[in-house]
């Protein structure tokens, strides 16, 4: 029996003590005044009565009631119900505090004198206090708590003539019966009657209607979130204006956490002065009144349900991990079937006219149900995973929570690790794990009825149907007696609070009401103390669990194939096939990755295990141990229970003989693995041995079993679990003798002390590396460091803290000692044994003995191990792999030599047998070397499938952007391992694994000698100036003066010279001969040095000293001229040397030595092209004006509209834009002469005016000079425009070059001139940011044209993202193109490719039509160099020829300064800035142009990657250094004049190709066959480019094919007979995509023909014929035969076959009015407007052939013409020709006969170098004067002509020359 109130409490009105606004309550009288005993007197109850706080009414409220709940130190729950009601503030009650909470200004004096009549109510300011009644009880009767109170209050209002006393007496002495399902009626004395009923089940929370609120509440969703939140700790606060609501949701919320009990804050009703509480940090459920909203929304982390508002708030940084799916959407959906059981039929046609909707308590119950059947789900077969560590005199229970998730798949899930990780589970566990205990509706639930709850899981009525037999359950438990709960208690009339009272609460007497509580108490005393009667039974552990989704079959789906093979593999070793048991192991290994195959591993290794020994042979022990590491290798700590677990008793049984007495285990080898030094495994482990024997102890040896099968399989029936035993165990204890019980409990605690001792030395094996030197091992582990430095609570707080503290006594810095890995062991097992021996009661004595044995058993151990350790390393190794050594280049050396190493895969799929199909190449097992050019990996595959293949992959040191420490698992063994991961800017990844062999040492000294080659502390550090010279990098560089004449002895020698020659003020200049491609590579013979000198004619001497070039810079100038660039300028008739103003008029630019010594730009070549009417003394000035000093120099010219193109830096930030800014903002009409740099203006006008067109005196912008043929490219914009927004090209500027102008900024209407197709002479390209503010020129003679362009860094930014696309270094998430194509578009690199495209194609269309273009871009040496050499492609065919490309290199990015060792980080200086490809990124536009127009050029794509390969790799000199100043400090850039130091290494990239392509066509495009002045505009849509293969392949049989020495793989023995005599084998070869180079494996037709033809010439034993010129000649023969008529295909052998993919068709729109009839036909094959058909003609005519057709009479366009004779080529007889000599397109064409339009032939005239008399030869016309025969030498042949006559020849020579000349 229990009492029903425990005390009953009057609580009133008080002021306050400081008086402060506020009152307080007082305890005006409590009952008894003494405290029981067994129940303290709870403190603070007066908080609770209004939690609110005290305060005064104007008006009588009406009374209320709660319940609020208060939570003592023992966590019992007191519930202390409270009525309050309101009486008039008596005038001695009415204080200072009164008046001011009211803010009254006189007192009211009517005090208690009923003047009045009863009903009226009280004067208008009378006030009214809160008066309150509380009940205080430990039980949970609500309805009786309230019925009670309001009797008294009734009693007290309404008069009735009941002693007030007797009731409360009554009240305290109600006895209540504690056994379930009881009933009781009791009366208060007052004419009363209540029926109290008990529960059945005590276990079970009473809800009445609680849940079913909450639900209607808040909703389905956020009821679920708030269960969530509860569940895994997180803080809960409900917000309502009423109490009993507050007090409702927290009990409703508290019902569905059943069977959890929760267990930290709960305050249902929170009162105003404690809401600092809510800031606590543990869990809370708390009430909140809704006034304090406020309050609420400064915490951070706290959940917040407004019941009043239905909402439910989460703060962003509180996650509430959602129930496991399916469990989620299957409780929503039966939570919304029960709630709203229309849903169901709301779609049907007739619905039942009836629904029957449950009752709230009803409803309450099914929703319960509900939860009930979710936990049964969530927590099926948990008692499988309880432990029993101890049976008597106390069962101790651990819970296997590892096993838990892992059996149920769940291992990943948050919520549910969450959950079992928290405080109520682990009540749950200890309260539930019990075996024998009464049971209740959950226990019956998990055990009995799972299997239906699956069956049903698709059956939404049975679940249902199943929801509501659970909901009676329920229901019946709370209301057993249903029919009989009769209640009669009085209650207060209507609107009584109302009426005057007669009296206050009266005082009531403290005697009476102590008498009747002493007088029951005494009659108590006699009856005998009620006992409750419990139905204890063992509890059911219900099937074994199921994982709560069935797992899918994913990729290692274990088929029974897979586990056959594993089974095969095992009986194979152990019969000691050893070469079957090989080829299956690789299979094997993949098939472990599965669950099953791991169990099935470790059952069959037990069948080989006998008398717990099992003694292998070294291969066998080898195998063995590979299997376990491979099992292993994925063991989390949270796996543990699976697989570890399985193996902890294997790797102590197997073994090997190293020699007499010297056994090593299995454990020895498999120590690498984190779930050995995880704290929680060990426990769990010995848990379950611990109740496998206690369970032992008390079975019939009969029945002992087999201890493997523990906790794995379900026990058979016979086998009774240890929960059953245990269970019977307890059932018995009582009726035990005491002699027996201390015998049992001994026993058990020396089965507990036995298994620590077991348990200390495993985990000394598993602990202590083999080798005690490597502490490296534990330091690394997770475990234990992380243990070390934790504190000591675990061993503190044990029985023999104190003994295991002084083992921790040392300091905590020894334990990084290398000698200390002892004593962490001893550390780490101390405190397990501590931890689980305190856990399951092993008296102290022991505990104490333990720790005295510890150290002695791992000293023991490391002793035995050092025997063994010793003994290992005697072992024949196993046979690895022999190092494969890498093939060097002349000059390479090795620095390191290998390291043995395996190559992991690197995230391309190909090399791991990916989708392109073939085997895994990778991982593959062999060696990194070292060079002094390159990191060179080479081994084979460690898959036995893919056979003796070599693997090959390298790149050079210099290309290395990112190194990493990692580490990973070795392949073949599964050990954790050091590894590096090496990247390169040449797209190669070495993700490597050391080998064990390889020491860190090792592995440290190559990362920094790798280090050391990558960034040299100088230049000449590296490959490229090291090679050949004497010096090693070790060494200090020699003197510079050897590798040429240096920059200082250059200019001292000047000065010298100058003193000499001081008379002599000409120069001698002939036309500059660039040498013939053979012979350009070896140096010029001394006495040619006078010829390739600096000028053609002598010039009157009317040069001033200071401008002319003087005599003693000879030196410095043939050397300059002789540079690429001169070659050039001459080509494009740009230059002469001089500042004679007599030529001023014919040449417009100069070549200015103005900057020979460097002095004006360090970054610019010694000469440079200016406007010819400049002085140099002004340039000095002009280049202030911009970044670096790099002033705007020409660079090319277009030799048919005369257009310059011009490069120079940004412009300075501040002042110097004043060139175009106004001053100080001054009017629009400003003039332009005050601006701050009138030099710079003035040199934009020499050059404006240098244009032939633009060069009237007006200066006026007239175009006259714009021929009709220039009309029609007006229009060709649209593509600019369209897509201006994204390339940041302004639409303005865009439509304004389109020839349609915008309204003037001001309004304005158009300037009328725009109308006109009119171009500004100048398009000034600048950077949008620079050019801000700036005004336009007023005589539109210039134009700035602000583009949006990147910078540098993020070229690198986007270039990192691209490696990391095409290599990603680790296996994608989501295999297949997806991912690549989304990564690589995150990389923006294709749209700066568009990017630089567009803008190339921009200025190339500017300069066709006649407008001259500055690029003025950053320092002018990186976007500016890409556009100025893009353009310079586009527009001249000549640098699409191998030559021409070459010059383009060596003259805009050589000579123009590009920044190659900073952008390339050659050197340790240059290390920070890291690696920014600017010179790939050209590449790569340059190879998009390639890939649209194939025949236009003559090298070939691989020429491309190639020099994309050798920029970065430093094995030559050419792309070292910063400019050309820099090359020749170092005496790099002239030193082949001096002596040849080592021919046998080129030094030269150019050298080198030349070299190569002599050899063979690698560098050759068969299909090259060029159109006559063709310009190209390409497509730079993202959608139309294409990923360079440079960045994707890669060839694993050779390494990277740009080292061609290297690349030759090994010769193919002939295939016809096969050595041993058999059939010839078949020639088919498997070509892999990423294994072996395609070009060489499967060569094209021709360059297969061109191989055969030499073989077939050596075999003849004649010298093989060049390639180039077999080629020549069967192109030469394949044009002769094509054409009987004299017509034919064009110039090329292929084309054919080739696609007519000539031009990009329709880029630019046609816009504004149509040229002539000759601009339309040019425009119809220029694509402009063309129409798709007119691309299709058969036979496509050249542009050459639209002149003759057109213009046969005009006179500009052929300006001499006639019949000539000419020699053919080698061997070949004259043939009269038509020749037609164009001034305007610089060539000489001939054709068959007068009228014929195809043109058979031109000679560029840019590669004449003499015209000289000739003499006849072989087959000549035999009538003809000898002096009518000329020679034409051009820079690749000499033409032989023969005119008619000597004057005709005569006529032919002089007109040529005057052509030449006008160049």
């Amino acid at each position: 029996m229990a009492r029903l109130a425990d005390y009953f409490v009057l609580v009133a009105f008080g002021p306050h003590p400081r008086g402060s606004g506020e009152g307080q309550g007082q305890i005006l009288q409590r009952f008894p005044e003494k405290d029981w005993e067994d129940n303290p007197f709870p403190q603070g109850i007066e908080l609770f009565c209004q939690p609110s706080g005290w305060q005064l009414c104007p008006e009588r409220n009406p009374p209320t009631f709660f319940v609020a709940v208060l939570t003592d130190i023992n966590s019992e729950r007191h519930y202390c119900a409270c009525l309050t009601f309101w009486e008039p503030v008596e005038p001695t009650q009415e204080g200072p505090c009164a008046r001011d909470a009211a803010a009254r200004e006189e007192e009211a004096d009517e005090g208690g004198s009923g003047a009045l009549s009863p009903s009226a109510p009280g004067p208008p300011d009378q006030l009214f206090a809160p008066k309150t009644l509380v009940l205080v009880s430990r039980l949970d009767h609500v309805e009786v708590f309230r019925n009670s109170l309001g009797l008294i209050y009734t009693i007290h209002v309404e008069g009735l003539n009941v002693g007030l006393e007797n009731v409360v007496g009554n009240l305290l002495t109600c006895l209540i019966p504690l056994a379930g399902g009881s009933q009781r009626t009791i009366s208060l004395g007052a004419g009363d009657r209540q029926v109290i009923q008990t529960p059945l089940t005590d276990s079970l929370p009473i809800s009445r209607c609680s849940v079913a609120l909450l639900f209607r509440q808040l909703g389905i969703t956020n009821v679920l979130s708030l269960f969530c939140a509860a569940l895994t700790e997180h803080k809960v606060l409900f917000l309502s204006r009423s109490y009993q609501r507050l007090s409702d949701a927290c009990r409703g919320l508290l019902a569905l956490l059943f069977p959890l009990r929760y267990s930290f804050t709960y305050v249902p009703i929170l009162p105003a002065q404690l809401l600092e509480v809510l800031s606590t940090p543990t869990p809370f459920i708390i009430g909140v009144n809704a006034a304090f909203q406020a309050e609420a929304q400064e915490l951070l982390d706290v959940i917040v349900a407004d019941l009043d508002g239905g909402t439910v708030t989460v703060p962003e940084c509180v996650h509430i991990p959602p129930l496991p799916e399916p469990l989620q959407s299957q409780t929503h959906s039966i939570l919304s079937m029960v709630l709203d059981p229309e849903l169901e039929l709301a779609d049907l046609a007739f619905p039942p006219p009836t629904m029957s909707i449950s009752s709230l308590k009803m409803q309450d119950k099914e929703l319960r149900a509900v939860f009930l059947r979710l936990f049964a789900q969530l927590l099926q077969g948990y008692r499988w995973c309880l432990h029993m560590v101890r049976i008597h005199p106390e069962p101790v229970i651990r819970f296997h929570k590892a096993a838990f998730l892992g059996q149920r798949g769940l291992v990943e899930d948050d919520f549910l690790m969450k959950v079992l990780e928290g405080m109520a589970f682990a009540g749950f566990v200890s309260e539930r794990g019990v075996p024998y205990r009464p049971t209740d509706l959950f226990d019956e639930l998990v055990a009995h009825e799972v299997a239906r709850m699956r069956a049903d899981e698709n059956h939404p009525q049975r679940v249902l149907r199943h929801v509501k037999e659970l909901a009676e359950q329920l229901y019946k438990n709370e209301n057993p007696y249903p029919a009989v709960a009769m209640h009669k208690v009085q209650r207060p009339g209507e609107a009584s609070h109302l009426r005057r009272a007669p009296r206050p609460f009266p005082r009531l007497d403290e005697g009476m009401v102590q008498w009747i509580v002493d007088q029951a108490a005494a009659k108590m005393q006699g009856a005998p103390p009620a006992v409750k009667a419990e139905k204890r039974t063992t509890v059911p552990s219900g099937p074994p669990m199921t994982a709560i989704v069935e797992r899918s079959g994913g990729l290692h789906g274990n088929s029974a194939r897979r586990l056959e093979v594993v089974r095969n593999c095992i009986s194979y070793v152990f019969e000691g096939k050893m070469l079957e048991a090989k080829k299956l192991l690789p299979a094997v290994l993949r098939a472990l990755k599965g669950r099953a195959a791991r169990r099935c591993l470790a059952q069959e290794l037990h069948l080989h295990v006998q008398q717990n020994r099992a003694v292998l042979d070294h291969q066998q022990f080898d195998f063995v141990v590979r299997m376990m590491n491979c099992c292993l290798q994925d063991c989390t700590s949270l796996d543990e229970h699976g697989i570890a677990a399985a193996l902890l008793p294997l790797v102590t049984a197997f073994c090997r003989k190293l020699s007499p007495g010297v056994t090593q285990f299995a454990y020895s080898c498999v120590q690498e693995h984190v779930v050995w030094s995880t704290p929680q495994f060990w426990e769990a482990m010995f848990y379950g041995d611990v109740q496998t024997h206690i369970r032992a102890l008390y079975l019939e040896p009969a029945e002992d079993q087999d201890p493997f099968s523990v906790g794995e399989a379900p026990l058979q029936g016979d086998e009774r679990s240890a929960l059953d035993v245990a269970s019977e165990q307890r059932r018995l204890w009582p009726t035990l003798s005491r002699e027996k019980q201390q015998e049992l409990v001994q026993k058990e605690e020396s089965t507990v002390f036995s298994q620590a001792i077991h348990y200390a030395n495993r985990m000394s094996y598993l602990l202590l590396p083999l080798d005690s030197s490597k502490s490296r091992l534990l330091r690394e582990r997770a475990g234990l460091g992380e243990l070390e430095s934790a504190s000591n609570s675990l061993v503190t707080n044990s029985m023999a803290g104190s003994v295991a503290e002084s083992y921790d006594t040392e300091s905590g810095f020894e334990d990084a000692e290398a000698g200390d890995v002892a004593g962490a062991v001893v550390r780490f097992i101390n405190r397990f044994v501590d931890k689980v021996c305190t856990e399951s009661g092993v008296t102290s004595d022991h505990l104490k003995g333990l720790h005295v044995m510890v150290p002695d058993i791992v000293q023991m151990h490391i002793e035995t191990l050092e025997a063994v350790h010793r003994e290992s390393k005697r072992l024949p190794p196993i046979q690895k792999p022999k190092l494969l050594r890498p093939r060097l280049l002349p000059g390479e050396e090795c620095v390191l030599d290998g390291l043995r190493v395996y190559l992991l895969p690197d995230g391309r799929e190909e090399g791991a047998g990916g989708p392109g199909g073939g085997p895994a190449l990778l991982p593959a097992e062999g060696a990194v070397f070292l060079t002094t050019y390159r990191v060179i990996f080479t081994g084979m595959p460690t898959d036995p499938l893919v056979g003796e293949q070599v693997v090959v992959r390298s790149f050079p040191v210099a290309a290395l952007t990112k190194e990493k420490r990692i580490s990973v698992q070795t392949p073949v063994d599964q050990l954790l391992q050091d590894g590096l991961q090496l990247r390169s800017c040449t797209f190669q990844l070495l993700k490597m694994a050391f080998d064990e062999e390889v020491g860190s040492d090792s592995a440290e000294l190559f990362r920094k000698q790798l280090h050391k080659l990558r960034y040299p502390p100088d230049i000449r550090g590296t490959f490229a100036l090291t090679l050949g010279s004497a010096h090693t990098p070790g060494r200090p560089p020699r003197a510079t003066k050897d590798k040429g004449p240096s920059f200082r002895t250059l200019s001292r020698n000047l000065v010298k010279n100058a003193k000499k020659t001081i008379g002599r003020q000409y120069v001698t200049r002939k036309k500059y001969n660039p040498p013939s491609w053979e012979h350009r590579g070896q140096p010029s013979p001394e006495d040619q040095e006078d010829e390739i000198s600096v000028s053609e004619e002598l010039e009157p001497s009317t040069l001033t000293p200071s401008s002319a070039l003087k005599p003693s810079d000879r030196m410095t100038m043939s050397s300059l001229v002789e540079r690429a660039c001169c070659r050039d300028y001459q080509r494009l008739g740009l230059g002469t040397l001089s500042s004679s103003l007599s030529r001023a008029k014919s040449e417009p630019f100069r070549i200015s030595p103005v900057n020979r010594m460097y002095a004006i730009c360090r970054s610019y070549p010694g000469l440079l092209i200016v406007p010819q009417s400049i002085q140099d003394n002004a340039l000095q000035r002009v280049s202030r004006c911009y970044r670096q000093n790099r002033f705007p120099v020409v660079c090319w010219r277009s030799g048919r509209s005369k257009a310059v193109l011009l490069r120079s830096g940004g412009l300075h930030g501040k002042g110097v834009v004043g060139l175009f800014k106004a001053q100080n903002a001054p009017s629009p009409g400003q003039s332009q002469a005050d601006s701050s740099s009138l030099e710079q203006e003035k040199y934009l006008q020499a050059v404006v005016s240098s244009m032939p067109r633009y060069a009237d005196a007006s200066g006026r912008n007239t175009l006259s000079g714009f021929s009709s043929a220039h009309m029609g490219s007006h229009g060709k914009w649209g593509s600019v425009r369209a897509s201006g927004r994204s390339g940041g090209l302004s639409t303005d500027v865009g439509s304004r070059l389109a020839g349609v102008g915008p309204p003037q900024a001001n309004g304005a209407p158009p300037d009328p001139g725009f109308l006109r197709p009119q171009r500004a002479a100048l398009y000034i390209i600048g950077d949008k940011a620079q050019l801000k503010g700036v005004r336009p020129d007023p005589l539109q003679q210039w134009e700035l044209v602000p583009i949006e362009v990147f910078e540098a860094r993020q070229v690198k930014a986007s270039f990192k993202k691209l490696l990391k696309a095409c290599v990603p270094g680790c296996p994608a998430t989501e295999p297949g193109p997806a991912s690549f194509l989304r990564s690589l578009e995150d990389s923006e690199w294709l749209i700066q490719i568009h990017k630089l495209l567009q803008v190339s194609v921009l200025v190339v269309e500017l300069l066709d039509s006649g407008s001259s273009v500055l690029v003025s871009l950053e320092d002018g040496w990186d976007i500016t160099t890409q556009v100025v050499s893009l353009v310079q492609l586009l527009s001249d065919p000549f640098y699409r020829t191998l030559e021409g490309f070459r010059l383009l290199v060596e003259k805009e990015w050589l000579s123009f300064g590009h920044r190659f060792s900073h952008r390339g980080a050659h050197t340790l200086a240059g290390q920070s800035s890291g690696f920014t490809p600017v010179f790939l990124q050209f590449l790569d536009c340059v190879h998009q142009i390639h890939l649209q127009f194939p025949m236009e050029f003559e090298f070939s794509p691989f020429y491309l990657k190639f020099l994309g390969y050798h920029h970065v790799s430093r094995r030559f000199r050419t792309f070292l250094l910063d400019s050309d100043y820099e090359r020749i400090e170092l005496g790099l850039l002239y030193e082949e004049k001096g002596e040849r130091r080592a021919p046998q290494a080129c030094r030269s990239v150019w050298e080198y190709v030349e070299r190569l392509s002599k050899r063979t066509p690698v560098f050759y495009n068969y299909m090259y066959a060029p159109e006559d002045a063709e310009v190209l505009r390409p497509y730079s849509n993202v959608s139309n480019l294409k990923v360079w293969d440079f960045y994707t392949e890669e060839t694993l049989a050779e390494g990277p094919p740009y080292d061609w020495e290297l690349a030759q793989g090994p010769p193919e023995p002939p295939e016809e007979e096969r050595p041993d005599g058999g059939a010839p084998q078949s020639r088919r070869r498997v070509v892999w995509p990423c294994y072996d180079s395609r070009p060489r494996a499967q060569p094209d037709a021709i360059s297969r023909l061109l191989e055969e033809m030499q073989r077939l010439e050596t075999e003849l034993g004649r010298p093989p014929e060049r390639w180039k010129d077999a080629w020549d000649r069967v192109k030469a023969a394949q044009r002769l035969e094509g054409r009987p008529d004299g017509r034919g295909t064009p110039s090329s052998l292929l084309v054919s076959s080739v696609p007519h993919h000539r031009r990009s068709l329709g880029v630019y729109l046609q816009e504004g009015p149509v040229g002539s009839t000759l601009s339309l036909s040019l425009d119809s094959d220029q694509s402009s407007g063309s129409t798709a058909s007119s691309s299709r003609q058969a036979a496509r005519r050249s542009t050459s052939t639209l002149y003759s057709q057109f213009q046969t009479a005009e006179s500009e366009n052929r300006s001499y013409e006639g019949t000539l004779y000419k020699k053919g080529a080698f061997m070949k007889p004259w043939k009269a020709r038509w020749f037609v000599l164009d001034k305007t397109k610089h060539q000489l064409r001939y054709y068959d006969h007068r009228v014929d339009t195809e043109c058979k032939g031109v000679i560029d005239l840019a590669e004449v170098e003499a015209v000289a008399p000739g003499a006849p030869t072989m087959g000549a016309p035999k009538t003809v004067d000898e002096k009518a025969f000329f020679d034409v030498k051009t820079t690749r042949r000499v033409y032989n002509f023969c005119a008619q006559d000597v004057p005709s020849a005569q006529q032919w020579v002089d007109q040529i020359q005057s052509c030449l000349s006008d160049a």
